[in-house]
């Protein structure tokens, strides 16, 4: 046998050990767990979930058939996080900000690509919905831990700036348990029309176990502005016009209720007005003023540069050029302008709001057809889309792993079905 016979001999082999690796039910069972370990540990931690996604891309790497994921990388769904991907990438040559600002915008956009991945493991596992049920329970169990920690604040875990938030802080909580309980909406629907009491008793337990938590404990006025739209797009999708008047009853009875019984639901509500009168004067009262500012200062750096914006990592340094001498929130420099279609475009301008819009489209399609994976998955991303109005929840961590999860997991459930309904 020649050197030449030997080495190919051994490439031979080496091939097919890793296409048997791939195909080891332990290791894509090992990929699943460790999915579902991200899920559990998201509402808790951010260490956690960083290092579960990284012993994950090890796991599934070798169940991928590169040739059938290349041909999946056609679909917009699939495509589109890689180039957002490459223009935050190639977005840093044109940029004005430091380059660690450069390579620290990086990352937020670097979480995307997971997207694909995980809608190509979902389409092909079994255990998609153990996902969800993980970061359901977990979210539970935080929301129980929540009244905890509010009659006695030394059981929290961490030092958090809110009574009633044991972990991170109240709007990554109040974002969890939006999503919870909508997602729980469509089944308890369904149980209710299969005459399935206690299932039907269980689910609406643990929605008005998140509901009541965000109207007594802690919430975020973001996740207040996503209820009405999620509440809406709920009985546009599976309620007939008659049940759609009676939830509408349902709704303004409940938040009368609320706004009676919760004074902090009030005072998170009307502080809106305080905010926006006092910002000048006081800006640890400023949040409402705040995101006006920011706003308005984005926009006069989106005309200057509006096709290609000011390059990846530039929204400090255009805030540093904006600072003015005047009051404190007018001098205040910050890397957030606080909503995701301002973040994208003071940086990539309108290329970068075109691709950004293209991706929520295009995976919202996932989404269109009937089912509980593509209601979650269709709640994840409206809920994001939302919640983007007020805040950069794409780019922010818990909010935009969120986002990865969700549409990656519940995407690739969705996409099983529609092979299975084909075949």
């Amino acid at each position: 046998m020649t050197a030449e016979s030997a080495v190919l001999s051994d490439l031979s082999d080496l091939r097919g050990r890793w296409q048997a690796l791939g195909r080891s039910a332990a290791l894509v069972r090992a990929a699943d767990v460790l999915v579902i370990l991200i899920a559990a540990s998201l509402p808790w931690s951010t260490t956690a979930p960083s290092v579960f996604v990284g012993l994950w891309l090890l796991a599934v790497t070798p169940t991928i058939d590169w040739r059938d994921y290349a041909r999946e990388l056609t679909r917009p769904a699939f495509a589109l996080p890689f180039v957002f991907l490459m223009l935050a990438l190639v977005g840093t040559l044109w940029s004005g900000g430091d380059w660690a600002d450069r390579l620290h915008a990086i990352k937020p956009v670097a979480k995307l690509v997971l997207i694909p991945p995980l809608l190509y493991h979902f389409s092909r596992s079994e255990r998609g919905l153990w996902v969800c049920l993980a970061f359901l329970a977990s979210c539970a169990l935080l929301a129980v831990y929540s009244w905890i920690v509010l009659v006695d604040p030394a059981w929290k875990i961490t030092a958090t700036a809110s009574a009633g938030v044991p972990v991170k802080n109240y709007i990554d909580q109040s974002q969890e348990f939006t999503l919870c309980a909508f997602a729980l909406a469509l089944p308890a629907l369904t149980f209710w029309r299969g005459g399935s009491v206690a299932a039907t008793a269980a689910c609406l337990a643990l929605i008005l176990l998140f509901a009541t938590n965000m109207v007594f404990v802690a919430s975020s006025r973001t996740a207040l502005l996503c209820v009405p739209v999620l509440l809406a797009l709920f009985a546009w999708k599976h309620l007939s016009r008659r049940a759609t008047l009676v939830l509408l009853a349902g709704t303004v009875a409940a938040s009368a209720l609320a706004w009676t019984n919760s004074p902090y639901l009030r005072q998170r509500i009307t502080d809106v007005a305080v905010e926006y009168r006092h910002g000048h004067e006081d800006i640890s009262r400023a949040s409402t003023a705040q995101r006006l500012t920011y706003w308005r200062k984005a926009l006069h750096a989106i005309a200057e540069a509006p096709l290609i914006g000011h390059g990846t990592g530039s929204i400090k340094r255009q805030f540093e050029r904006a600072a003015t001498g005047g009051s404190s929130l007018d001098a205040e420099v910050v890397s957030n302008p606080h909503n995701q279609t301002l973040n994208a475009a003071m940086q990539w301008g309108l290329l970068g709001v075109v691709l950004l819009y293209a991706m929520w489209i295009a995976q919202l399609r996932l989404f269109l057809g009937e089912g509980l994976a593509t209601w979650i998955g269709f709640v994840v991303i409206v809920q994001n889309i939302a919640s983007s109005l007020l805040n950069s929840h794409l780019f922010d961590f818990h909010e935009g792993w969120m986002y990865v999860l969700g549409v990656g997991v519940a995407g690739g459930i969705a996409l099983r079905a529609q092979a299975a309904s084909r075949s």
